[in-house]
């Protein structure tokens, strides 16, 4: 992918930035720029860069891999990391340390907050298998049963769940993102209810089920909006089941949905440059509108349509490495995790 000459002389301007050809990839890029006094982002979703927001003391406080962020009813920004030492990170708004604690999973992975009266719980996704409910403090209360171990998966079938949803009634919808692609449903005790999906190329199937979120922007119609990772799309179904429609995001091998107001945000892990699939080090951020139509992609290239078609999207600077979530505070500010970034702690997308 050649970098346009518009933002590449805005980049190397702003943040003198060197160029770097990476032979067996075939294309150029830039080293990531110091983009404090630029903007990212496209229309009216556009944001200021920290990229020391987050950064904490490594030998006390190491990170692994930054996979999903969530904010408390008390502003605290919540964080599951892959690092035994640490499983939870919390931070307050200005980037500093508040806490940290572990129950020593090593795949950490997908992280829910929900609402039980006046008091928040989590959901922590190991996605070895485990998946817990607790505090905010980390007091357990109560683990999911393994699908295997209630007859619910057949003996060769795989479980590696990514992630989970609650609903308004208690409802727990798991991903089982790395395993056989299925969202499982179970109560509010941890009961199982029902299957659905599975992988495949059927519009009700999915491929990398990864994320699942419920979907409030209409009040009156919840839905369950999943994601289908190498479908580079998110797929809607009522809270029973069904299927209902398919947004497809070509290029933009998505993450989790994460819901906010009326928009749709979601970390892109990797987009397709040229040929290739799931291109390494080509994250970007993907905002959805009430009418779920992409309108803005910070790190990535303005989205087009043409003729109601989505184009290809691609990453356009490299600022981010793979993004894996985004978290929204009530200034509408995004913080994002990433996968794979070097043991990079979180970005703060200042919003403008």
């Amino acid at each position: 992918m050649k970098t346009s000459r518009r933002s590449f002389i805005k980049t190397t301007a702003l943040a003198g930035a060197a160029t770097v050809a990476i032979p067996s990839y075939g294309f150029t890029i830039l080293k990531k720029p110091n983009l404090l006094k630029e903007t990212i982002g496209h229309g009216d979703f556009t944001y200021r860069v920290h990229k020391e927001w987050g950064n904490l003391d490594r030998v006390n406080t190491p990170v692994k891999n930054c996979h999903e962020m969530v904010m408390d009813s008390k502003g605290r920004l919540i964080m599951v990391t892959d690092e035994v030492k640490n499983n939870i990170i919390v931070y307050d708004k200005s980037g500093e340390l508040l806490t940290s604690w572990t129950h020593n999973m090593k795949s950490g992975h997908g992280l829910t907050i929900s609402k039980e009266g006046e008091e928040d719980m989590l959901f922590i996704v190991d996605n070895g298998g485990r998946i817990i409910k607790t505090t905010v403090d980390g007091k357990v209360l109560m683990e999911l049963p393994d699908p295997r171990k209630i007859g619910v998966y057949e003996s060769n079938q795989h479980y590696r769940p990514t992630e989970t949803a609650v609903a308004p009634n208690g409802d727990i919808y798991v991903a089982d993102g790395y395993g056989s692609d299925f969202i499982i449903q179970y109560n509010k005790d941890g009961e199982y209810i029902r299957k659905f999906g599975g992988r495949g190329y059927e519009d009700h199937q999915f491929n990398t089920v990864h994320g699942v979120a419920i979907d409030d922007r209409d009040p009156n119609n919840l839905t369950l909006m999943c994601t289908s990772r190498k479908h580079n799309s998110f797929k809607r179904y009522t809270l029973d089941g069904k299927y209902l429609s398919t947004i497809f995001l070509p290029g933009a091998f998505v993450c989790r949905p994460v819901i906010d107001g009326e928009n749709l945000y979601a970390g892109v892990c990797w987009s397709r440059l040229k040929y290739m699939a799931q291109t390494p080090n080509s994250g970007f951020v993907t905002i959805l509108d009430k009418n779920n139509k992409v309108i803005s992609n910070p790190g990535g290239k303005e989205p087009i349509y043409e003729n109601g078609e989505l184009k290809m999207m691609v990453q356009d600077i490299p600022l981010f490495h793979h993004c894996h979530d985004v978290c929204v505070d009530e200034d509408k500010n995004l913080y994002i995790c990433q996968w794979n970034a070097n043991k990079a702690y979180p970005i703060k997308l200042e919003r403008v």
